[in-house]
């Protein structure tokens, strides 16, 4: 009898040591999607232009001898390389070339625009501004095309991830989704349902909070990215506590666990004779 008291005090005490975990659908995204009404993200994801950006913007027309002038800026030597890479030893992930005349929006949302002069994009999203462009050069040229990307999209993700890093995107468009996706998605230790995005808007630094686990998430003004948003995803309570556990606890408890089971054993044999 005592012995089975003994191995039943040898269980509790490895099951009160033992590190709470996750349980398995804690580690799930978005699980209620069946049941959220998913509205359009899209006004979300409108950005405007803003200081230090990178515009590439290439003219085209029927007559490209016509348009020359107002792509005076680029040789066809002249190229962008991008990719969605981490800083650090992070392996590349693909590499996007892109080519054409560069313009750096500058503090006061100006750029120098060949013919045209200075333009000024304060406010502006970048469909607002192809339209204004090509309709100031309807003046000068039939029916021109305005092509115009973003050439340094840079996103931070922080945290329990498994790849920290600055991320450039190339076609200058990212969901969180697809920013924790570079960087190896979160460690089992990340805090899925508080994940923290700090925004940068017209010198103005805004934050919000972001619950992966809620599919209301795709409603959220920050489910679309902007340019230099940065994620930061926070310890679980898991990591806090394993962080905060002496390091030898493991040797203590296999120690507690052999004097125990020894004890066990000998008091088995004893009540036996």
């Amino acid at each position: 009898m005592k012995g089975k008291i003994l191995a039943l005090f040898l269980t509790l005490i490895l099951v009160s040591c033992k590190v709470n975990q996750n349980k398995p659908n804690d580690l799930n995204y978005m699980q209620n999607i069946e049941k959220v009404a998913i509205e359009s993200s899209a006004k979300n994801s409108v950005s405007t232009i803003q200081a230090g950006d990178q515009l590439v913007i290439w003219i085209t027309a029927k007559d490209m001898d016509v348009v020359k002038p107002f792509n005076q800026n680029y040789s066809s030597s002249e190229m962008i390389q991008t990719n969605n890479t981490a800083g650090g030893n992070t392996p590349s992930q693909g590499t996007v070339t892109i080519s054409g005349p560069t313009y750096i929006v500058d503090a006061n949302g100006d750029i120098d625009f060949p013919v045209l002069g200075k333009i000024n994009t304060t406010n502006k999203t970048f469909t607002g501004f192809k339209d204004e462009l090509r309709d100031r050069m309807t003046q000068y040229v039939v029916n021109p095309t305005v092509s115009m990307r973003l050439a340094n999209f840079k996103i931070t993700v922080l945290g329990e991830v498994n790849r920290q890093g600055d991320y450039t995107i190339s076609n200058g468009q990212a969901t969180i989704l697809n920013a924790l996706g570079l960087a190896g998605d979160l460690t089992i230790y990340g805090k899925r349902e508080d994940v923290l995005v700090i925004r940068t808007e017209n010198g103005q630094v805004i934050h919000g909070r972001v619950n992966l686990q809620d599919a209301n998430l795709i409603n959220s003004p920050y489910y679309n990215l902007k340019q230099g948003d940065a994620i930061i995803v926070s310890s679980n309570n898991t990591k806090d506590l394993t962080a905060k556990q002496n390091p030898n606890t493991g040797l203590i408890l296999t120690g507690i666990s052999i004097a125990v089971t020894a004890v066990a054993v000998v008091v088995s044999l004893f009540n036996k004779k």
